[in-house]
């Protein structure tokens, strides 16, 4: 079964621990959170299965398994590297797209089939290629406005 969303389970496990009760049935945090039980119950389905069929069953059974889960989520997105964005400045290299074919993928002008591009170098040309396609676009729509 595919984990439920940390943002939702945060929202959840916020009101759950802002309620007083000792029985908090999915009815009782739909009118707290503003989101339809069958929903709750479908999140909360990932815990235990039970939950889909009882109506009155008693979510605060899962708080325990639900702050865990939340932890280790957090933990695994903090450990994620993040993506090293293109810059105006990397971008500003190239004149064209040929340019940037020329530069990384040609040797004295021939193109070398053996060459290697880095994620870093496919997510430039990409951003080139886009800038390329607005650029087309543009002068698209200009052509049409003159006629």
């Amino acid at each position: 079964m595919k984990t439920p969303n940390i943002t939702t389970l945060k929202k959840y496990f916020s009101s759950l621990k802002k309620m007083k009760r000792k029985y908090v049935t999915s009815e009782l945090l739909s009118k707290e959170v503003g989101v339809y039980p069958d929903i709750i119950n479908e999140t909360f389905s990932y815990f235990d299965p039970m939950v889909n069929l009882d109506y009155q069953y008693n979510l605060m059974d899962l708080f325990d398994q639900l702050e865990n889960l939340i932890n280790d989520l957090s933990k695994e997105s903090e450990n994620k590297p993040h993506k090293k964005l293109v810059t105006k400045k990397q971008l500003e290299q190239y004149s064209s797209i040929n340019d940037f074919v020329y530069q990384k993928m040609s040797i004295g002008g021939l193109i070398d089939r053996s060459a290697y591009l880095t994620d870093t170098d496919l997510r430039t040309l990409k951003r080139l290629i886009n800038q390329e396609q607005l650029a087309r676009k543009n002068t698209l729509k200009k052509n049409k406005k003159k006629r």
